[in-house]
């Protein structure tokens, strides 16, 4: 154990023990010393009672029926055993006890469940053990661990994803046992653990998992589906291992782009047309933009968040190749994928390419994109650039402000898109009259300003 525990840390369990109460560091920061992993977040657990931890600490809060006392945002607990779990979820009675071991022992898995204090550390359930063997098992019986809490089936295959560990043959069995208790558990939570999961070190073996334990099934139907779909000529996994490993190459570190990853091609089984190496998947970007929003709003994602990804899903077909592109059709491209999001939509391919299973991230074809994409960024693009603007047009053309002059901004922006130079104030003057004069009241404007929020349709 390399790491130590934080001076803060110490100081608090210092105080308990000098006002004459037993206080260790427990759970998955414990964990995370014995791996030599940076903790993030410290638990402390005491023999103290809520009142007592308070007398010890006046300017501490009260959080909650559980014992659980906030110290500078250190969550202090009294040490309790919990009667059943009638919803699967919370404990119908706690109980606050005087020893350690009835704490250790309500927890979830040997490796959370473990104590320190003073270099003693407190393994009654062989944690240490299963660290050494990368091991996930469940404290007691795993059957009463999942009914308690049917989440820990979820954390089990995290924690297994995170740590590169195996799922131990009685636990696993328990899983895929009590696999129905996850419909028991709210949207919100499921969606932190997958959040989680696709961070995880290994998240193609959580993914993995989740398929065959059965979870998948109930948490993400969708994706199921997609278990055992063939695809064609330009690809040599099946569409679910594409997208797992897509997920695990993906070198993107925000949430959207690894979403995206993971459900870029989930439409692929409803648009399927003939098998083999010639079959087709036409459309699938767009009807999987539509079940990547109902998958994310039924998790309880924002509503930004559902937007980006959708964004992401719905354009990652983008098109380039070398020499026969023009640099209009690049800012087109440009203004396509949204001026500051095209370095995650390379991210997307790189992730796309990869979970396809080839050897090199960027073809040389990528790469001149990204160049060339780099070389347009300061070419105005968006209407905020153009030299002439909406109160401009109104005492130009001597019109009243509505959804005319966005119009007429919108077709003067495509006017630059094709060329830079068209950029002036004279030229899009002389044009705006022009175009005045053309376009019918009813005309709607091009789409040229940026992705479309989609969220309504």
């Amino acid at each position: 154990m390399i790491l130590t525990i934080p001076k803060q840390i110490q100081n608090i369990l210092a105080k308990l023990q000098q006002a004459g109460f037993e206080a260790f560091v427990v759970g998955g920061c414990v964990r995370d010393l014995l791996l030599d992993r940076e903790p993030n977040d410290w638990d402390v657990t005491t023999k103290a009672k809520p009142a007592e931890i308070q007398q010890v600490f006046p300017k501490s809060l009260y959080l909650n029926d559980f014992g659980t006392v906030l110290v500078n945002d250190i969550e202090i607990t009294t040490y309790r055993s919990e009667a059943k779990y009638t919803d699967s979820r919370h404990p119908d009675e706690i109980k606050f006890e005087t020893k350690l071991a009835k704490d250790l022992e309500r927890r979830d898995f040997t490796i959370n469940a473990m104590a320190l204090a003073d270099d003693k550390l407190v393994d009654l359930f062989k944690g240490q053990k299963d660290l050494k063997n990368k091991i996930i098992r469940a404290v007691g019986k795993a059957d009463d661990r999942f009914q308690e809490d049917a989440l820990r089936m979820l954390r089990a295959i995290r924690f297994a994803a995170q740590l590169n560990f195996q799922i131990e043959a009685k636990t696993y069995q328990a899983i895929v046992k009590n696999k129905d208790l996850i419909k028991k558990v709210s949207q919100e939570r499921i969606r932190d653990e997958l959040i989680k999961l696709v961070y995880a070190e290994n998240a193609l073996w959580g993914f993995w998992l989740l398929a065959e334990t059965g979870i998948l099934k109930i948490i993400l139907p969708e994706l199921d589906l997609t278990v055992g779909v063939g695809q064609n000529k330009h690809h040599t996994y099946t569409v679910w291992f594409h997208l797992i490993s897509s997920l695990q190459h993906c070198p993107s570190e925000k949430l959207e782009v690894r979403l995206a990853s993971l459900f870029h091609d989930i439409a692929k089984p409803q648009t399927k047309e003939g098998e083999g190496i010639d079959s087709t998947f036409y459309n699938h970007e767009h009807l999987g933009t539509k079940m990547t929003r109902q998958i994310m709003q039924r998790l309880k994602f924002s509503n930004e968040q559902v937007k980006y990804t959708t964004h992401l899903v719905k354009n990652h077909m983008f098109f380039y190749s070398m020499g026969e592109i023009t640099d209009a059709g690049v800012r087109r491209l440009l203004v396509r994928l949204g001026k500051d999001n095209w370095e995650d939509f390379l991210d997307l391919r790189i992730a796309d390419r990869m979970g396809s299973g080839t050897q090199k991230e960027k073809p040389y074809k990528l790469v001149e994109l990204e160049k060339r994409l780099e070389q347009v960024q300061k070419d105005p693009i968006d209407i905020r650039m153009l030299k002439l603007n909406g109160n401009d047009l109104i005492k130009l053309l001597n019109i009243k402000p509505g959804p005319r002059i966005g119009t007429l901004v919108n077709y003067l922006l495509q006017e630059v898109i094709e060329d830079p130079k068209n950029n002036t104030r004279e030229y899009l003057a002389k044009k705006a009259r022009e175009l005045h004069e053309e376009l019918p009241p009813d005309v709607r404007p091009p789409q040229v300003a940026g992705f479309v929020d989609d969220l309504e349709k």
